[in-house]
Formats: structure tokens, sequence, C-alpha cells
């Protein structure tokens, strides 16, 4: 049985100007120890879907609509909140994209990692405090006894960012949730922080979903990938599998927009117009008006669709317009 199995979760945000499908039928699965890779631009549903896990979607104008998440057996959905205070920290933790954001401005950094450890395990103020310190070490802090003590703008973005990654494993929980951990981070220091947290994972064999819209961070970081787009799942596969060999004409495209990819001295692929609006989706394929790589005269316009298996444990919609090559004569490798 899988640590987390998420099956069929429908997610809608009702505005004013309609319902708003933020995630539509979305079914992934995390074995234990295993790290999974959620890929897509802004928009796509990626952390709407995570955030559904812990109850931290704001209801209303947020609903889950359908869909089920079992952990460890249990269905996090229909948890009341006291029930899931008791899996949030403890068996799941979570990474957020700004520390600035997660982390209190008026607390020390000793209050706020002291806490989860004083709930869940009902430690000592000592004994919570020591073990905090040895969390800051852990993520390479320097002079963890004396900054332990320090406020989150004491620290730099790479420093408040490896404080949480402490936080957020400083319980041990069997899942971790790392949304975008990265993307407010320069280049050299978001090096640092993919490696302290894939050697912890590797240390304590805690379940990762990683969220991220860089499938080169996907190639390093993950053993799978599900690759969202407009709120449901494109394409899911082992993360050699999805890199060598794409399928669908957006995960073509997200892997042909990353510089790394791009030859020196060509122009950088760019999947053409934005994202559709997710309140008034097309009947058909809504990947349709942005499908370059493919053909999208072929495109389904009368019915969603549906994730079929192509090869073992490579799923991918089968729209025939995005799974489409080029013709013989333009690049159908990348650089």
């Amino acid at each position: 049985m899988p640590l987390l199995d998420i099956q069929d979760l429908k997610v809608s945000f009702h505005s004013r100007n309609g319902e708003v499908r933020a995630v539509d039928g979305v079914n992934i699965q995390v074995e234990k120890g295993e790290v999974v890779g959620i890929v897509g631009e802004s928009g796509s549903g990626k952390s709407v879907t995570a955030y559904s896990l812990l109850g931290l979607i704001p209801m209303p104008p947020g609903k889950i609509e359908g869909g089920k998440a079992l952990f460890q057996g249990t269905d996090l959905l229909s948890l009341g909140k006291k029930e899931l205070n008791s899996y949030r920290g403890a068996k799941i933790s979570m990474i957020f994209q700004d520390p600035m954001t997660s982390l209190n401005p008026y607390l020390k950094v000793s209050t706020q990692m002291i806490e989860p450890l004083e709930i869940h395990e009902n430690l000592s103020t000592k004994r919570a405090l020591h073990r905090a310190i040895e969390s800051l070490e852990q993520v390479g802090i320097p002079e963890a006894q004396k900054r332990i003590h320090s406020y989150p703008h004491e620290f730099s973005g790479g420093m408040r960012q490896r404080v949480m990654i402490a936080m957020a494993l400083i319980t041990k929980p069997d899942l971790l949730i790392a949304d975008e951990p990265t993307t407010a981070l320069d280049v050299t220091i978001q090096k640092q922080v993919l490696d302290v947290i894939r050697d912890l994972q590797k240390d304590t064999g805690t379940s990762v979903i990683f969220i991220t819209h860089d499938l080169a961070v996907v190639h390093e970081m993950c053993d799978s990938v599900n690759v969202m787009y407009a709120g449901r799942v494109v394409e899911s596969a082992p993360a050699s599998e999805l890199i060598s060999n794409p399928l669908h004409a957006y995960t073509q495209g997200l892997y042909r927009s990353n510089p790394s990819n791009t030859a020196k001295g060509q122009d950088l692929h760019t999947i053409p117009g934005l994202p559709p609006d997710l309140a008034k989706l097309p009947p058909g394929c809504s990947f349709r008006p942005r499908n370059t790589l493919g053909d999208p005269s072929l495109c389904l316009t009368d019915r969603k669709p549906e994730l079929v298996e192509y090869s073992e444990s490579h799923f991918v919609q089968n729209c025939p317009g995005c799974l489409a090559r080029p013709e013989p004569s333009e690049p159908t490798t990348h650089a």
C-alpha cells in the first residue's frame, strides 16, 4: 500500500466570475521513501493539490468537491480540524516557497522550532532546544547554538530556507511537501538547498512531494514525476523515462524551455500564450491553443483527454494532437 494515495481529487474556488476548477480529478501515489515531483506552470494546480492534503485551502471560497487522500490508510480529506492537526508537523510537514511569509517575524527561531516538539512529542523545553540546535547543524547553519536565538530577519534568504527545512524535518515526518523551496533564491544557493533536502531525505527515508516548474530540478531530485496543466495531470512517469522520452506536447515544451537544454547561440524555446482561465475551460483539450510542438488540428474538442498507460508506468493524456510529433525536418531531439 502506498504511503499516500490521492484519488480523483477535485478542488474548486467559487468566485464572482464563476467556478474555478483548480484541481480536476488528480490521481497521485507516493511510496515510502520515494521523491515524487509535481511539475507545471503557475496556476496548474500543483500547490492547491498539496495544500488540500493539510486542510490549508481557505473554505470558502475554496471547496473540495470530491476525491480521497489516503495517508497510511486514513483519508485526510475526511478529518476534522483537530484530527488533522495531529498529522500536521508530526507526520506530514511542509516547506513553503517564501520562508519570510512562513516564519513569524516576531518570534525567535528557537521558539518556532521547539513548539512542534513540545506539542507532538511532549518534550521539555530543554530537550526540545537541544534537538532544534542539532537540526540546524544538520542543514548547515553555522554557530547553530548561538544563531537559534536570532529572529528570522537576521538570516539571509538561503539560511532562512535552511531553517524552514530544519523545522519541517525536526519531528521526523513520514511525508515532506516541498513547495518550490528554491524559487526565491539565486542559482548557487538553490543548489545548496537542494543538496540539503536530498541528503536529509536519503538519511531519514522520508517520502517527499517536490513541487516545481523546473524539469531540470525534477531530473536531479525525483524518482517519479507528474506533469500538471490546467488542474489535471497530463503525463506521469519515472523521472528518467520522462526526461528521455517526453510524450505530451506540454511536457516537451517545459523541457525545451529550460536554458540548460538550449544550445549556445540558439533562441530559448517558449510556450506561447498563457494557461487557460480555469473558470472558462474549453470542452476538449485545454492545451490546444498553445500547442506548437504537436498538431493542434488533431486535439480533442468534444471531450477531455483521459490519462492512459502508454508503456509500463508511463501515463499520458490520450489527445492525438498533443501526442503528435513534429515533421521529420524539424528538430525532435533536445540540445
